[in-house]
């Protein structure tokens, strides 16, 4: 009896914990269960929410590409329409000189001497402008001093276009093409220059004239006082010598400089002796030229004589005989300046005539901007070239 007891107790006992475990393992299932349908769930979260932030950036792009597409293009709508059918089509002689300063004959002979500084690059992204056009965009911002936006829009590209056009042929002409048209004479043309003055105003040797005239530039930041000339506005002063041409200029040296340093400055200064002579009255005399009184006596170079109450008849006289002669930054105004004194030597080549409308716009610019009155040079006259001038007066006496 007793072991029957002990046989059920150890049944029951056994049974209890069977109970236990398959409890435990439920639990234990139940519970990995809930953790793995917890990672599920998260997962499904991760994944909807990366599928939302997609769409999110895909709607914003495609709308940002459709926004942009609407408002703007790579390169803005711009007419050729005036210089390639109006201009090369339609204008003649007179229209190309009164938007150009020359015939379309000598445009196109001067497009064949810019080509080197013009030129179109070989590879380029859009359609290169070309030579013509570019050489006619420079000319026709020298000629009317018309701002890059009124020219860009007349030629119908952008702004920037028309300053790099305007800035490679101005560097290109005074590097290089402008010795073609701005050079000192040659022995044989000195003394054909001279024959021509000499018939008109019966004094021998002239082979030209020297003068200055001051050029308004933009005002500089800094260093006003040595842009600013006698009449207070800034410029550049050019200093030339001429006979119907330029053959030699100076326009580096600024508005507050007198008129005789700006020539010790100049070529001519160190080359002059070099020139010709012949003998007059016993004094041999070379070639020279006629200044003002701002300018030294020199042996090259004569001025009349100082008004006073000693002057004698034949100085007064001498006196009468020569006077009767006939939107860039200011760093870069010299060579703008120089360019236009080779186009201008360039159309006296050509034998281009001067239309009269451009005097008057001259004349009444020159106007605004009245030029600073000549400083007469009051150092003492050089001896040698006072021999001279008397001979001269002699001469004509």
């Amino acid at each position: 009896m007793a072991y029957e007891e002990q046989d059920e107790a150890a049944a029951l006992y056994i049974s209890y914990v069977m109970y236990m475990i398959i409890q435990q393992t439920r639990f234990t299932l139940a519970l990995m269960l809930a953790v793995i349908s917890e990672e599920r769930r998260y997962h499904h979260m991760l994944q909807a929410g990366a599928m939302q932030t997609t769409n999110l950036l895909l709607n914003f792009g495609a709308s940002l590409l459709q926004r942009r597409s609407q408002r703007t293009c790579w390169m803005r709508v711009r007419s050729k329409d005036w210089w390639e059918r109006v201009v090369l089509k339609e204008f003649d002689d007179e229209e190309w000189k009164e938007n150009f300063r020359m015939t379309r004959r000598s445009f196109n002979k001067l497009c064949g001497m810019m080509e080197g500084v013009l030129k179109p690059e070989d590879v380029t992204v859009r359609a290169p402008v070309p030579l013509e056009m570019r050489v006619a965009i420079v000319l026709y911002k020298l000629a009317s001093c018309a701002e890059y936006r009124v020219v860009a829009n007349q030629f119908g590209i952008p702004k920037s276009t028309v300053k790099k056009f305007v800035y490679k042929f101005c560097k290109g002409m005074v590097s290089s093409v402008i010795h073609k048209f701005i050079k000192v004479p040659t022995t044989e043309e000195a003394i054909s220059i001279a024959r021509r003055f000499e018939q008109k105003f019966h004094i021998p040797q002239i082979i030209g004239c020297i003068d200055g005239t001051h050029i308004p530039v933009l005002l500089p930041n800094d260093g006003y006082k040595d842009f600013a000339n006698r009449k207070g506005w800034p410029s550049y002063v050019l200093q030339a010598m001429v006979d119907n041409i330029f053959w030699d200029i100076n326009c580096k040296i600024a508005g507050c400089a007198h008129d005789a340093n700006v020539l010790r400055q100049s070529t001519l200064f160190s080359q002059a002796h070099l020139l010709p002579k012949v003998k007059i009255n016993g004094i041999s005399i070379g070639h020279f030229l006629l200044g003002d009184p701002a300018y030294p006596l020199l042996d090259w170079l004569m001025k009349g004589y100082t008004h006073s109450p000693n002057i004698t008849p034949e100085q007064e006289s001498f006196n009468v005989h020569l006077s009767s002669r006939s939107d860039f930054h200011f760093t870069f105004t010299p060579h703008i300046i120089a360019t236009c004194c080779a186009l201008h030597n360039f159309c006296e080549s050509e034998k281009e005539s001067v239309d009269p409308t451009s005097t008057v716009e001259a004349a009444v610019l020159e106007a605004d901007l009245p030029q600073p009155s000549a400083r007469a040079y009051n150092s003492s006259d050089n001896a040698s070239a006072q021999r001279i001038r008397g001979a001269l007066t002699d001469s004509i006496g």
